[in-house]
Formats: C-alpha cells, structure tokens, sequence
C-alpha cells in the first residue's frame, strides 16, 4: 500500500523491550529511490542521539497508533556504530553500520534490496535470538559489500535525506512545474513510488505524481529536478488528491497517459526472470 511519507513523522519506534524514539526523516536512496534507514530520534534514555535504524528490521507499522515495531533490543541500538546524520552517509559508514547488525548490503543484485524485492527477504526475521543471527549475510555477501564499498570510497554518497529533497524545484522539459512536497512510499518494500509536486503559478493549487523514473536528471548543487515531460503532459494527467487513497487503476491510468510501464509489472518480469534462473 502507499502512504504519505509525511506520515511516519512522529512515528514511535518500539524495540522487543522499549521504546527507542521517534521518527524525524529518513534516508533514501537516489539510484533506486528506496527508503533505506529510518532517522530516529531518541528519547532520554539515550541523550537524544539520532540513530539510524533499517527497514531490515521492521515490523509492520501501525498506521492508527503511529507505532513502528523492530526487531533489536535496545541494547543493540545502544551499541550500534556513532552516526553524525548531519553529515552525508558514506558507503564505508553503511559497510559498518551493516556489519554490525549483520544486515545483507543493499547494494548490487537485480532486485529493490540485492537479490531480494523486500527489506526482509529472502532473509526473513526469525523467532528469538540477537539480530546478528536473525539477519546473517554470507561470507561472500560480506566480501562483495567490502569491496563494493572500497571501489565508492572516494564517490559522493548517493544517501539522500527526505526534509532535504523536499521543496525541491521541479522543472519540465519546457518550463518550471512547481516543488516537491512530499513521496508516496510502499510501506512493504520502501520505494518511493511518487514524488507528489505542487505545480507551480502556471497551473495553480494542484497536486500530481511524479514517479523517479520519470526523472531525466537530477543537480543536487541546484536543488532541481527535471522531467522528462511536458508541461502540456503533466496538465492532461489525473490530478492527485491527498484525501483519496491511490488505487492500482488510478497508477495504471496515470503510467499510460505517459506511456510508461507500471513498476509492478516491471519488478514481477524481474522476478519471474530471477526464479527461472535460480
């Protein structure tokens, strides 16, 4: 299901003996566009230091009670590597940061995370036991994550802070379009599906979707996105209300009037491809 990004603000982040802290943004990346750690601010039982926490290790949310289960002790959390999150997140950071939880790296593989379209799979959460044996990687996965790391050492981080991103300049390929204001992110694998954009004073007080893939490039210097898209094109799309829940026929209509393929059918060829030659 898709959910307003907006809305994991405040979120109560709860470990198997306590609660952690807060949600106050988050991480995506910006090749794929998926949410990959949750900011979490904690409480005062842990001098408000931010810390990072993975979808790797979530439960499902409550989106009534605006409560977010994990699967780590507090302790864990207590101990996990020191991260200055206002600073931006290096590859060799995350290496750590994975290696102490003994997460699979993200990175690398055909799928959304690795090998695998879910945070969680094909690595599901056990019963019971620390989260160093609930989330083990392989020793090759490990070697692969190391070198991977090693090779980005000296690139710029691609791990982009959502606050950050949002209020963006958006630019069609003809003229200004509006601003970011917010993302529309599945609540099962953490991809940002739509960036949902404020259109500007050439079509005043309306809301679209813009999914990433229909970005044709992007200058973080600038603050500006821009769109493989006409003005003329976004205007004759279905226009988004936030008060409405977005239905799957509602996406489909929207990927055909840009003649695009909807990522559900494209990540299910994926998958399909990947069972046929596992």
């Amino acid at each position: 299901m898709l959910r307003s990004l907006n809305e994991l603000d405040g979120f109560v982040v709860e470990a198997t003996d306590g609660a952690i802290g807060e949600v106050v943004d988050c991480y995506f990346d910006d090749t794929l566009w998926v949410v990959r750690y949750l900011i979490v601010e904690t409480g005062t039982w842990l001098a408000r230091r931010q810390v990072l926490i993975s979808p790797v290790a979530l439960g499902h949310p409550d989106w009534l009670t605006h409560l977010l289960p994990v699967a780590l002790t507090r302790s864990e959390v207590k101990d996990s590597p020191p991260i200055d999150t206002q600073k931006p997140v290096s590859r060799q950071v995350e290496t750590q940061y994975l290696a102490y939880y003994g997460y699979p790296a993200y990175w690398g593989g055909s799928g959304l995370w690795g090998g695998a379209l879910y945070p969680n799979g094909p690595n599901p959460i056990a019963a019971g036991g620390s989260s160093h044996t609930r989330f083990g990687s392989s020793p090759a996965e490990a070697a692969a994550a190391l070198i991977e790391a090693e090779r980005t050492r000296i690139e710029d981080p691609h791990l982009r802070a959502a606050r950050e991103v949002t209020h963006y300049h958006v630019e069609a390929s003809d003229g200004e379009m509006g601003r970011v204001q917010g993302f529309l992110v599945e609540d099962e694998t953490w991809a940002l599906r739509y960036l949902i954009v404020e259109t500007g004073h050439w079509w005043h007080g309306h809301q679209v979707l813009i999914a990433p893939q229909w970005i044709e490039r992007v200058s973080w210097a600038h603050s500006t996105l821009y769109l493989a898209l006409t003005q003329a094109a976004v205007r004759g799309a279905h226009t988004y209300d936030p008060a409405q829940p977005l239905e799957r026929e509602s996406e489909a209509s929207l990927h055909r009037h840009y003649g695009r393929t909807g990522y559900w059918e494209a990540e299910a060829q994926a998958e399909l491809l990947g069972t046929e030659h596992s």
